[in-house]
């Protein structure tokens, strides 16, 4: 019997998708990352490995709604970087 698949909501799109397969920005007391293990502890915000779902999340400003301040622009530029790269394989 397979277990409960944990759910989470992209910011981008505001779909909810299994959590293995979206790509999780972190906030924690030392500054933002973007966490790979998914097991990092602080406050997580989740977006699909789109680009439609990153364009949305940065002109709408989903991801600043979240954590509730500014989102630094090499987080940005780092996001975007990884959702290229997996999206051309």
């Amino acid at each position: 019997m397979a277990g409960k698949i944990p759910m989470r909501r992209c910011v981008g799109c505001g779909e909810m998708f299994a959590k293995s397969t979206l790509i999780r920005v972190l906030k924690t007391s030392d500054g933002f990352c973007i966490d790979g293990t998914m097991k990092k502890n602080g406050r997580g915000a989740y977006i699909c490995p789109k680009r439609e779902c990153f364009d949305k999340a940065i002109s709408k400003r989903r991801l600043e709604q979240s954590f509730k301040c500014a989102l630094p622009q090499e987080i940005k530029v780092q996001l975007r970087e990884e959702i290229e790269c997996i999206e051309n394989g």
